[in-house]
């Protein structure tokens, strides 16, 4: 019983950490919802008044989510900056409240002081969004000069208790939040491996579903690790311990993609396309179960579980000579002689299931430390070794400094300008429409303006604010009329509203949306000024706030989303070419480089180019074949990313690696490759380039390679699929982006 009882706990675990890698949102939440409470609980005992209580609470909310940086100690540094800010913001709200044309003319100069100062950092937004916010908070309170003491006490009121709640109760420190993290890429990487042991078992009318988990897991597995990349400088103090680790989780995602690839081949009539696995939609290619022996299938199926089994109970801290089994059988696929005799393709599955395995002993040993050795088959030890070796190997690099834009072009100062311009145009359509709840036209062009970079992702973001505040404002009308006048059950119902606001926020802008609107109905009736006009006027002020804030961004300093996208997407290209030509230097015997550094650089410009996408890949987009092309050439970028992740990870066995040497005749065959990036790149910089991608003969046959080399005989073999399969993208990336080819060389 106790035995099951542990495995209920564990398996509850790592769904949960699966699906809030490092319990971000539920710590955001829970964090949100304690401050509030605490905040009301005080004044409640001091005998504080409804408009103080709501002030209060809308205080405590933001002082929780406006600080953002991951060190306690800058924390508690903004937090106190941010007292005597917010302290000086309400107290001009109370002023200026009255008095009409100046109080105007300050807060759209508030405005955009609070966007300008995003460009010094975390420390500069959130005193931005602190003074915006508790200016915001006076006119939503009707400050009065007269009860400026009682507010402004409930306001510090507020701040301690976000102290407390932060430092305290609900406290997450950088290495915290890395280690549930790590948790969370263990169990998100078990999920993508069920995942393919479906798709191994998925009869031919469901492929098509197998394999949309197995892309869905892909992609959720590369989030993590980018989310633990961003963490591993403030939570691992040891520089080259932070690299070990960024390059052990590398090794797993590479590892685990490769694996589902293999998968997808071995069930293939025809070599699987990597695209498949990056393009949303595509279907699977025609499938049959592999021709093999009933008994190699129900094998693969067997190590597929055990490979599950190995990384769930990667983390225990207790291997068991039973797991130690399952690691020995599993690392012994990386020879020959254990291969059991099926197809080519079926065997490179064990291979992959092999070196899956070895990635995930790696991983252990990064996160864990020093492992029991007694029960090592020689294999595993050789397995060991290698890892060994890799590790003493790592050593720390600095990154170059980016070149900054300055002036109007720096992207803080063009937001700042536009969000002015915006706010002003709401305040006087604001105004036209209510002298008495103006403001939320401008809080909502405020907020179209966060974390937003372009024409089209303002559109789209006022769109889901739009959309959510209308089904907000239905569930604010039934929520008021079951509260009624019971003041403790709303504010009941609202501290639920708030940790689900927070909670989905990174998951949905229109829920997130949705949530604050129907909070928003029970804060009026608090206020006892709801009414279904009041509600029905918010619909109103949204509709304009977002509207204000598009034509803002499209007619003062715009930045069109083809100029946005063009932009990142000739990033991402040079950070392709980049980390492949460094890539296959080093294959090639040339010096070694920070590839580490340059891969995780290529994952963040092609994250950035994803997001910027999503005005076009958005489903209300009118332009369908807008639409395909983007999915289509992110999917082929992501592909490029995968190979170039692949080269960079090979390349770093290099120096320590027995079996790898390096290979001269790598860089003249990848060459053309690196021509056609650097040459797409200049026809997305400048559509006038005369540049052509060029084609011709295999990679494979411009290395001249012997056909009689075994398929995993000598490093280069492997380095030449990728290869392959990169320039074949690369090409591939030419026409839906409009560059001409080359006529192929004779």
């Amino acid at each position: 019983m106790r035995a099951a009882g542990r495995s209920v706990r564990a398996r509850l675990r790592d769904r949960i950490a699966a699906s809030d890698p490092g319990l971000l949102r539920l710590t955001a939440g829970l964090r949100t919802v304690g401050a509030i409470a605490l905040t009301l609980a005080v004044l409640t005992l001091l005998g504080a008044d409804v408009h103080l209580l709501v002030a209060g609470a809308m205080a405590a909310m933001v002082a929780t989510f406006a600080i953002r940086e991951k060190q306690l100690g800058a924390q508690a540094v903004t937090l106190a900056l941010g007292l005597p800010v917010a302290l000086v913001s309400v107290t001009l709200g109370a002023v200026l409240n009255a008095r009409l044309y100046v109080g105007d003319v300050f807060f759209v100069a508030l405005i955009f002081c609070a966007v300008y100062g995003r460009r010094f950092g975390d420390r500069g937004t959130a005193l931005g969004l602190i003074g915006f916010q508790v200016y915001f908070l006076s006119l939503f309170v009707g400050a009065e000069v007269s009860a400026l003491p009682t507010l402004c006490g409930a306001i510090a009121v507020a701040f301690c208790s976000s102290a407390l709640l932060r430092f305290a109760v609900v406290p997450a420190t950088p290495t915290g939040v890395l280690l549930r993290l790590r948790l969370a890429f263990r169990a998100r990487l078990a999920q993508l491996v069920s995942a393919q042991l479906d798709l191994l078992d998925a009869a031919p009318d469901e492929m098509d579903k197998a394999l949309e988990a197995v892309r869905e897991g892909t992609a959720r597995l590369h989030e993590t690790a980018m989310m633990i990349q961003a963490q591993l400088e403030e939570g691992t103090p040891d520089e080259s311990a932070a690299r070990l680790v960024q390059r052990r989780i590398a090794d797993a995602e590479i590892a685990a993609e490769r694996l589902g690839l293999l998968l997808l081949t071995s069930r293939s009539a025809e070599r699987a396309d990597t695209l498949t696995l990056h393009l949303p939609g595509a279907p699977a290619p025609s499938v049959g179960q592999p021709a093999v022996p009933d008994e190699t299938t129900a094998t693969l199926r067997r190590d597929l579980q055990a490979l599950r089994a190995l990384v769930l109970r990667a983390g225990s801290g207790d291997a068991g000579t039973g797991l130690a089994h399952v690691r020995n059988r599993l690392l012994g696929y990386r020879d020959e002689e254990n291969l059991p005799p099926a197809p080519a393709a079926v065997q490179d599955v064990f291979r992959g299931i092999g070196e899956a395995a070895r990635s995930v002993l790696g991983l252990r040993i990064a996160l864990d430390g020093p492992q029991d050795e007694s029960d090592d088959t020689p294999a595993t030890a050789r397995s060991r070794e290698e890892l060994d070796a890799e590790d003493a190997a790592i050593d720390g690099g600095e990154e170059p400094a980016e070149e900054q834009e300055t002036g109007l072009r720096r992207p803080t100062t063009r937001a700042a300008v536009q969000v002015a311009v915006g706010s002003a145009l709401a305040i006087v359509g604001g105004e036209l429409l209510s002298t008495q709840r103006w403001y939320w036209a401008v809080l909502t062009c405020w907020i179209v303006f966060l974390n937003t970079a372009s024409t089209g992702e303002i559109l789209v973001k006022g769109y889901r604010r739009l959309l959510g505040t209308v089904f907000g404002v239905v569930a604010g009308i039934v929520l008021a009329g079951l509260v009624g006048q019971h003041t403790w059950t709303a504010f009941g119902l609202v501290l639920v509203l708030i940790f689900a606001m927070f909670y989905v926020a990174p998951l949905s802008y229109t829920l997130m949306s949705f949530f604050v609107t129907a909070m928003l109905g029970l804060l009026y009736t608090l206020l006892h000024t709801y009414s279904l006009d009041v509600l029905l006027l918010r619909v109103e002020e949204t509709a304009l706030g977002a509207a204000c804030g598009v034509v803002a961004a499209a007619l003062v300093l715009p930045v069109r989303t083809d100029r946005r996208t063009n932009e990142l997407l000739g990033t991402v290209l040079d950070r392709l070419a980049e980390v492949t030509e460094a890539a296959v230097g080093q294959l090639s015997g040339g010096p070694a480089d920070e590839l580490l550094d340059k891969a995780r650089d290529l994952d963040q410009a092609l994250a950035d180019l994803r997001a910027a996408t999503q005005p076009l890949t958005h489903p209300v987009t009118p332009l369908r074949a807008r639409r395909h092309t983007a999915r289509y050439v992110v999917a082929l970028l992501e592909t490029c990313a995968y190979h170039a992740r692949t080269l960079a990870a090979t390349a770093e066995l290099l120096p320590t690696h027995p079996s790898i040497a390096a290979d001269p005749r790598l860089r003249g065959a990848a060459g053309r490759t690196v021509r056609n990036i650097e040459t797409i790149a200049a026809r997305v910089a400048d559509e006038h380039a005369a540049a052509r991608v060029e084609t011709g003969p295999s990679i494979a046959s411009l290395l001249g390679s012997d056909a009689g080399t075994p398929r995993y005989g000598r490093i280069t073999d492997r380095v030449l699929r990728h290869l392959e399969r990169l320039d074949e993208a690369v090409v591939g990336l030419a026409r839906p982006l409009g560059v001409p080819m080359a006529e192929p060389r004779a």
